[in-house]
């Protein structure tokens, strides 16, 4: 993703920044999920809760 280094100084405004590039990188997954029709499949099958 090209991610060098945090644009804002400050804890409080690089952990909004960490957060908003893993929503991004998450929400990107999500469509390429989307658009190639994968969702609602699992990558292993469900275990049955006791």
């Amino acid at each position: 993703y090209g991610f060098q280094r945090f644009l804002l100084r400050g804890k409080k405004k690089v952990k909004l920044e960490i957060l908003l590039l893993s929503m991004g990188y998450n929400l990107n997954k999500l469509h390429k999920k989307i658009q190639n029709e994968r969702t609602g499949s699992y990558l292993f099958d469900l275990k049955a809760s006791a």
